[in-house]
């Protein structure tokens, strides 16, 4: 009998978490990486089926033995999600105005974005490429697309991640390894944000990205996806 195929997400508190139950209702097996013993403890009670590691994805090591983990319990390595975001808590977000901020504010925002999805890319698709198959998934909110007011060191940190995975996409193509940015290019439900009687079609949610990544790994070569945008229908944007 063959093995179920495997997932490791990386941030598994909303979007993740979304993630992870998708692909345990199809059968697979999935490894969530957390931050905090709080989103530990609700994964666990949402997922018990699920492995739960607690880890820091800034840190190499630690990313690395994630993706060594899933391999050594479950015998291979499908997916890898990296749905981390961390903008810092104590300011406007995207950054604020850029003539009003101090000169290491643009660190402070590239910090908890771009070195994660630099260990998850790399180190993922290490894993992938000894396999010859996979599909990695990078996480990305509008900003990679479009720079707006008042965001400046948001949109660097996510236009950085853009460019590390697309430039990993052409990379990995040949070794049959997929490599795709999905971004959400609108609000997305979490429960920091539960956007309460807000319509349906005003923001994404979680399960939504958790069908759009089903849909990435389905894909076949012929007919690889290496940018995916969502957008709900009522989002007022401009391109």
């Amino acid at each position: 009998m063959a093995e179920a195929p495997a997932l490791v997400v990386f941030g598994a508190r909303n979007v993740g978490r979304a993630i992870v139950a998708e692909r345990l209702a199809a059968g697979w097996k999935a490894l969530a990486v957390v931050r905090s013993e709080e989103t530990a403890e609700l994964v666990r009670r949402a997922h018990p089926d699920a492995r739960v590691v607690r880890a820091d994805a800034s840190d190499p090591l630690s990313v690395a033995e994630a993706l060594n983990r899933a391999h050594r319990e479950f015998g291979r390595l499908d997916l890898v999600v990296n749905a981390i975001t961390s903008p810092p808590r104590d300011q406007p977000f995207g950054g604020g105005p850029m003539i009003n901020a101090p000169a290491g504010r643009l660190d402070e925002w590239l910090a908890g974005f771009v070195p994660p999805a630099w260990h998850v890319l790399r180190l993922a698709g290490q894993a992938l490429v000894a396999r010859g198959a996979g599909t990695i998934v990078q996480m990305a909110g509008g900003s990679a697309r479009r720079a707006m007011p008042n965001r400046g060191p948001w949109a660097a940190a996510q236009q950085g991640a853009r460019a590390l995975t697309l430039s990993l996409a052409q990379e990995l193509r040949p070794a049959g390894v997929h490599v795709c940015l999905l971004i959400a290019d609108g609000m997305i439900v979490t429960d920091r944000n539960p956007m309460p009687g807000a319509e349906p079609t005003a923001a994404v949610s979680p399960a939504d990205v958790a069908d759009a990544v089903a849909y990435l790994h389905g894909q076949k070569p012929s007919a690889w996806s290496h940018e995916l945008t969502l957008t709900p229908a009522a989002e007022t944007w401009t391109p």
